[in-house]
């Protein structure tokens, strides 16, 4: 275990003109983004060549950000409308502290040869970044430091870590390759290996607005639901128009209102209004693989993923862009 330093800061003395910043391009809202999220009322997407793009019309338009980076992004996380951190390949973090218009490198790991694939905060100085081959590593001062916390979770085999959320006055919980799955009920000091009901790969985890109770999903459209923090595990059943849903599904929200949207591969969008108990099925039909999604304030949504951002009605279907 030991505490790795910032590897780079933007625009520091003879550092500055050594960072290499993404390119810009009137393409990026339409390249490959992999997650969507809300910092306060602007919306702010993160993907490919470290592009990052905000809007503040919900959607309308976007622009890119200034971002020292050109690897791919996997995950943003915003903890107010001011401060923010993205992490992806290379085991980068990045942070913002104006609402993602411009970036800081806080952690850059080569020698990883690892991508980190989710991140948590619980406030501007604590987080856990995660990813691939059992990383995971822990700030509790909003970045400035990053501590290796892979000891303790009891992953010897070193299985990817796909997804972190935070469970309603419960814990954090983790889901990742085969199966794998680990709680904490002290904001990541001490890690639980959890018995899963599922030996294929997970890609993420979201706690719903009822204590304990939270989704994990993953492949060929496996959704489980548990109300007692993983102790136990209900199939949840996802019929599409030709029988069983199988696409993998790769992103979840939770909505203002209490409800729950997943999407996934075949430009599927799943929405429930019970809590995780049901969902009504969309396959939309441009059948771009979709990663992430957000809530917008009209009730409409936008999925990112294949082909960039999308306009989607509360349902999920298309829509014309605004």
């Amino acid at each position: 275990m030991g505490l790795f330093a910032n590897t780079v800061e933007a625009a520091k003395n003879d550092d500055a003109a050594k960072t290499i910043y993404s390119q810009t391009s009137d393409k990026a809202s339409r390249s490959l983004l992999i997650d969507v999220v809300h910092a306060g009322p602007r919306l702010v997407a993160v993907g490919d060549r470290g592009h990052i793009l905000f809007s503040d019309d919900q959607g309308s338009t976007w622009t890119q950000a200034r971002v020292p980076s050109r690897s791919l992004l996997t995950a943003v996380k915003f903890v107010d409308d001011k401060h923010g951190w993205a992490v992806g390949h290379d085991a980068q973090i990045l942070s913002t502290d104006d609402g993602g218009a411009t970036w800081n490198k806080q952690f850059e790991d080569l020698t990883r040869e690892a991508p980190l694939l989710d991140v948590w905060f619980e406030n501007t100085q604590h987080g856990i970044a995660i990813g691939a081959y059992g990383a995971a590593l822990e700030t509790t001062d909003g970045g400035k430091h990053w501590q290796d916390i892979g000891d303790r979770l009891d992953n010897q085999d070193g299985y990817h870590l796909n997804g972190i959320a935070a469970v309603k006055d419960a814990g954090l919980f983790i889901v990742g390759e085969q199966g794998s799955m680990f709680r904490s009920s002290d904001n990541g000091q001490t890690w639980e290996t959890v018995q899963g009901p599922y030996e294929g790969t997970l890609f993420g985890v979201i706690g719903t607005s009822q204590a304990n109770t939270l989704l994990a999903y993953g492949l060929r459209g496996n959704l489980y639901r548990s109300t007692d923090f993983g102790t136990s595990w209900d199939k949840i059943a996802l019929q599409g128009v030709r029988g069983p849903l199988e696409f993998g599904l790769y992103g979840a929200t939770l909505l203002d209102d209490g409800s729950l949207v997943l999407v996934g591969n075949g430009g599927t969008v799943l929405r429930s209004s019970d809590d995780g108990v049901s969902f009504a099925v969309v396959n939309r039909a441009d059948r771009l693989a979709l990663s992430a999604v957000s809530g917008l304030a009209d009730g409409n949504l936008i999925v990112v993923g294949q082909g960039g951002e999308h306009a989607a009605t509360a349902t999920g279907a298309e829509r014309a862009q605004p």
